[in-house]
């Protein structure tokens, strides 16, 4: 199987585990040119070895950053995920929202009493109410998930 077509298995396994470098192509260090162990198509190696080549070798921000195919700022976010994180640090973040954005504490706590007012009351059967209330539209299965959580963290402390 050729290295780079979409059959191969470590693209795939790059792909899955988000670590599938976008523009392999514009990495133009010798060492991922001339070696086997070196793949251009890592992202986590290519920013790994870009940030060691810095701070181990000397070399300057810049121009390492463009041969490793990224920017300067982009070198200085590899760099601070590293200390920080280690390995872990430089693997992208999935993309999306980081949790749940529109159901605040706030409204939660309406929706909570809504319900305790009225047993025949369903959670998704807030979500009307709580677009008048608070101009937030939120799909109702979104409602039954939030309110379930903070069921769940409630009973953990």
């Amino acid at each position: 199987m050729a290295r780079g077509s979409p059959q191969d298995p470590k693209v795939t396994a790059l792909r899955e585990s988000r670590c599938l470098n976008p523009h392999p192509g514009q990495v133009s260090d010798e060492a991922f040119l001339s070696a086997d162990f070196f793949d251009a198509r890592d992202a986590v190696q290519v920013k790994y070895e870009m940030v060691r080549r810095v701070r181990v070798d000397g070399a300057p921000v810049t121009a390492t950053a463009a041969a490793f195919g990224y920017s300067r700022p982009s070198y200085y976010q590899a760099a601070t995920a590293l200390a920080r994180s280690g390995l872990e640090g430089l693997v992208p973040a999935k993309p999306g929202p980081r949790g749940g954005h529109k159901l605040t504490g706030q409204i939660l706590t309406w929706a909570e009493q809504q319900l305790a007012a009225d047993p025949a009351l369903k959670p998704a059967g807030l979500a009307g109410p709580i677009a008048e209330a608070f101009g937030v539209r939120v799909h109702p299965r979104s409602i039954e998930r939030a309110l379930a959580r903070r069921r769940e963290r409630s009973k953990s402390r």
